[in-house]
């Protein structure tokens, strides 16, 4: 069957072996918190706060350090392409509790030790939500001097760690900022928070470390639960930020207004800046962090990567939490997506499209468009699973008999 897809997609002048080869070289961060429901290691950690909500109560969550590094390797082993792993600061390893504002790389060594034998690549996110001193709803841009110096301190501690990842694992550490900030209801001031927040994130930037460890963005939200009405961070800010302070921008494709496409952003960005920063969900109505799927903006997403080459320059992050449902079903089910989307993408013949754009001959490219997607892609996405030697179409079989000698036993 991949012999026949190989001939047929060559008629088109689709290398199917060279899709395949550029898919495997493309990493993909997996987001720790999808093992157990963003809860973390923090010996008090209360529920989930900051317009965040993980609903369901599946059985087996990981409880701790060990369940959850054992889920994320039988997750690796359905999941093909290139590994990393992305970690929030509240997954610190530590006897003792530890304030978010005093985390230091030591907090952090089991994790780059379990990575490096496993050689995954680490990225990782300040958090600044779920704690006390976000009760308010305000951390980097809140008028309270002492709640902004705490997350300053936090946010100046995660770089730290991100840069120790990225100089002791041979590629530079993703370090992400996203916060909850915003209010409620119609703001009196939207001038004030945004000049406080410009002016945290400056302080926080002054440290330098080099770009071979570190890798920094900043990540917008259209707004929250019990944040509707304004939102600090929102992308025009940031991207006035990113462009004049030297860093980047991350897209999260539900932090957006449902008619809004992120895929029509990338190649915005793209232009400006020499890298952009994604996590891939899948938003449903008003709310983010559904399990990704092989849908239409999944599709132009990595359309948008492959076809401009951006591999390299576009860094890949999943983002989505579901307790509804067998949580390492859920990351493999999003990851197996994404790379399939990606794979997908590799098998258009993009530089012949582009020409029929660009001399105006638009029948032709919407009849070659919509001839593409009755090719025959599942046996070249069989084929790339057989060469990772990850499970194919009966890989949720595997999952459920983990479920039965491993996550059932959990209680």
């Amino acid at each position: 069957m991949y012999n026949e897809a190989k001939d047929e997609y060559g008629k088109w002048g689709v290398d199917t072996e060279e899709a395949l080869k550029r898919c495997a070289a493309i990493p993909v961060s997996l987001h720790c918190w999808q093992g157990d429901d963003v809860t973390g290691f923090e010996k008090n950690s209360g529920p989930l706060s900051g317009g965040i909500q993980a609903t369901g109560n599946y059985p087996g969550k990981a409880r701790n350090k060990d369940e959850l590094m054992a889920d994320l390797d039988f997750a690796y082993s359905l999941i093909p392409g290139i590994k990393r792993l992305n970690l929030h600061a509240h997954y610190a390893i530590s006897d003792d509790e530890v304030s978010r504002d005093a985390l230091e790389p030591k907090h952090f060594e089991p994790w780059l030790a379990w990575a490096k034998v496993r050689k995954i690549g680490l990225d990782f996110n300040a958090t600044p939500f779920s704690h006390p001193m976000a009760d308010s709803g305000m951390t980097l841009s809140s008028p309270d001097k002492e709640v902004r110096d705490f997350w300053i301190r936090h946010c100046k501690a995660t770089r730290k760690v991100a840069a120790f990842f990225g100089e002791h694992q041979g590629s530079p550490a993703l370090h992400d900022i996203w916060i909850p900030d915003g209010l409620k209801d119609t703001p009196a001031d939207r001038l004030g928070p945004r000049e406080r927040l410009r002016d945290a994130l400056d302080e926080i930037y002054s440290v330098k470390y080099s770009k071979d460890h570190i890798v920094d963005v900043v990540e917008s939200k259209l707004f929250g639960i019990g944040l509707e009405s304004f939102t600090t961070g929102s992308l025009d800010f940031y991207i006035a930020y990113a462009a004049t302070r030297g860093i980047y921008v991350l897209l999260d494709n539900g932090h957006f207004h449902p008619t809004e496409q992120v895929s029509d952003k990338i190649p915005a960005l793209l232009s400006i800046f020499d890298k952009i920063a994604l996590h891939v969900t899948r938003s449903v109505h008003w709310d983010s962090d559904h399990v990704v799927l092989f849908e239409d903006e999944v599709k132009e997403i990595a359309k948008e990567i492959i076809r401009n080459r951006a591999e390299q320059r576009v860094l890949i992050g999943l983002d989505y939490f579901d307790a509804s449902i067998n949580r390492i079903a859920a990351w493999a089910l999003g990851a197996r997506n994404f790379q399939k989307a990606l794979l997908w993408a590799l098998l258009i013949p993009h530089e012949e499209f582009r020409k029929l754009q660009d001399s105006w001959n638009f029948s032709k490219l919407i009849a070659m468009q919509e001839e593409l997607k009755t090719f025959p892609f599942g046996a070249v996405w069989d084929e790339y699973l057989a060469r990772q030697k990850i499970p194919g179409a009966d890989w949720y079989a595997l999952v459920e008999k983990y479920e039965e000698e491993t996550l059932r036993k959990r209680g």
